[in-house]
């Protein structure tokens, strides 16, 4: 199916002050079947450092060719090479409580791997430390470590920001972001401060509800080979073990300890929570096999057609990995899912279609990045080596995933209200017949969780939209139980496969909305910014002045 970018088939909307903007028809079957080829069993689940990558970056180099893109680097070629080094860890993890010795069991309660790239790493009687959510937020007056010292420590926190409650009983907007997750309740976060604090090891206590997905998860990501980019200091500076407890495995811990772990967290909601020490000495050894990997992100470009302006850039993003295969499974292994990528194939085949006259000023660079699955990897590598300056690129616009449901009478902003581009999207937005609305559940954290926020957290304003939830002809309710249902039953699993009834008439429809805001941005008189009060906008300021 064929859909147009003023969508008058889907919505009988249109409005005049888009009349100057493109419109070549984006189609759904294309979307598609990249999906079914990225998917495929032969594509063996898309880890970097195996054969499915080069036949990944192989379909992807191919597909940027065919529509005359140019190469993305400036040495003449589709790739950005980046260097990883793939840790398989094998832990284990005991308590020794009053004489006595806990052994938690791997995978089932627990996960332990490291970042260090070295073979092994142990402690051994390190004290363990309570330090509720593992914050420290001068802004909000909030500091979970309180001046105690947990160098040499194992310390345990528990996920997510701490759910702080105005006078009105509700979520307080004005801490932590209220109901939305702020930086603070990244895992990644709890892991930096933890070794900036000179912890030796961090465990952050899982729970699916505010998680937003199931232990499984990260069994499914973690527990196997991790990756991570290969450094001088070969990441000395993290702590030795990254885990995560399951809530049982944390309840027998402070019961063996003879504390109340009920308790504890409620009390570590309020500013006054004191670290509590739990009378426990936690010790640990990994065992890691290590393995260099050459990975690649694929990167290709369209030129502006201003020569005035071709040196500064619109980057879109999607991710071409996945979680390859698990060879301890029965039956099927490989993990599937691979959409976000074959939205970027589509968005840059319709840029190509533009006639010469309607060619956005300014250049496209349409970047496949690695390793997202891995901790932003190959996102960052890009953030931190750029292949063409900072200080000319404009914006970035993520993807990730794609709806195939159906087309949507709304849109979704992760990270509401962060910059202009937001303004330009609602703009985008009303245009189609569509409402532009805050993601649904900003608890989850999405807005760090992509691909998008490696540019942010440079400075580069970032936008990562989401397909709406007011399906069209669909009851209220179809957009949260089709979530739901995939988030139980195929997210980071092996049963993420194409299914019968998917048409991504929804994604082909959400793809016109991505190419013109990007259009915009790519022509616009002024450079989009963040809005102020932003935590990146500083960064943003300080890197244009230099």
């Amino acid at each position: 199916m064929k859909i147009k970018l003023l969508l008058v088939s889907f919505l009988g909307a249109a409005t005049a002050a888009l009349a100057a903007d493109p419109t070549p028809a984006i189609s759904a079957a294309n979307i598609l079947a990249h999906t079914k080829v990225l998917s495929s069993d032969e594509f063996e689940g898309r880890a970097p450092g195996s054969p499915g990558e080069e036949k990944t970056v192989a379909y992807l180099i191919q597909e940027f060719k065919k529509l005359g893109l140019q190469p993305g680097n400036p040495d003449g070629t589709y790739i950005q090479n980046v260097p990883l080094v793939g840790i398989t860890s094998t832990p284990a993890l005991s308590f020794s409580i009053d004489g006595h010795t806990l052994a938690l069991e791997n995978v089932n309660e627990f996960v332990g791997p490291t970042s260090r790239v070295t073979p092994h790493v142990e402690a051994k009687d390190t004290d363990v430390v309570f330090v509720g959510y593992g914050v420290v937020a001068p802004e909000f007056g909030w500091d979970d470590y309180k001046g105690v010292d947990v160098k040499g420590k194992t310390v345990v926190m528990l996920i997510n920001d701490p759910p702080v409650l105005g006078a009105d009983g509700q979520l307080d907007p004005k801490v932590f972001g209220g109901k939305a997750m702020t930086y603070y309740g990244r895992w990644t976060y709890k892991y930096e401060i933890a070794a900036a604090k000179g912890a030796v090891a961090c465990l952050i206590v899982h729970e699916t509800g505010p998680a937003a997905y199931p232990f499984g998860v990260i069994v499914g990501s973690r527990s196997r080979e991790n990756f991570e980019i290969s450094t001088p200091d070969k990441n000395a500076g993290h702590v030795a073990m990254e885990g995560w407890l399951t809530l049982d495995a944390a309840r027998k811990v402070f019961a063996a300890a003879g504390k109340d772990y009920d308790r504890a967290k409620a009390a570590a909601v309020r500013r006054d929570f004191q670290p509590i020490m739990l009378g426990a000495r936690a010790s640990f050894a990994i065992a890691s096999i290590l393995r260099p990997v050459a990975s690649k992100n694929v990167v290709a470009l369209l030129p502006g057609s201003d020569p005035k302006l071709r040196d500064e850039y619109v980057i879109y993003t999607a991710h071409w990995d996945h979680l390859g295969r698990d060879n301890r499974l029965t039956g099927d292994q490989i993990f599937n899912g691979a959409a976000g990528c074959a939205v970027l194939l589509e968005l840059a085949r319709a840029y190509t279609s533009l006639p010469a006259d309607q060619r956005p000023k300014r250049s496209i660079l349409f970047l496949s990045v690695t390793a997202e699955e891995k901790g932003l990897l190959g996102s960052h590598y890009y953030a931190s080596d750029p292949l063409y300056p900072l200080t000319k690129t404009l914006a970035n616009i993520n993807m990730d995933g794609a709806n195939q449901f159906g087309p949507t009478s709304d849109m979704a902003t992760v990270g509401y209200g962060a910059s202009t581009i937001d303004d330009i999207g609602i703009a985008v937005a009303a245009a189609q017949g569509r409402e532009m609305k805050p993601e649904a559940h900003p608890e989850n954290g999405s807005y760090y969780r992509s691909d998008h926020f490696e540019f942010a957290k440079v400075g580069v304003p970032s936008y990562y939209p989401k397909n709406g939830r007011s399906y069209i002809g669909k009851p209220a309710d179809f957009a949260e139980k089709n979530v739901q249902d995939y988030i139980a039953n195929r997210y980071h699993k092996v049963t993420d496969e194409v299914q019968p009834d998917w048409s991504f008439e929804g994604a082909a429809q959400d793809t016109v909305f991505l190419l013109q805001v990007g259009w915009r941005i790519a022509n616009g008189d002024t450079w989009p910014e963040w809005k102020s009060g932003n935590e990146f906008k500083a960064r943003r300021d300080a890197m244009m002045k230099k």
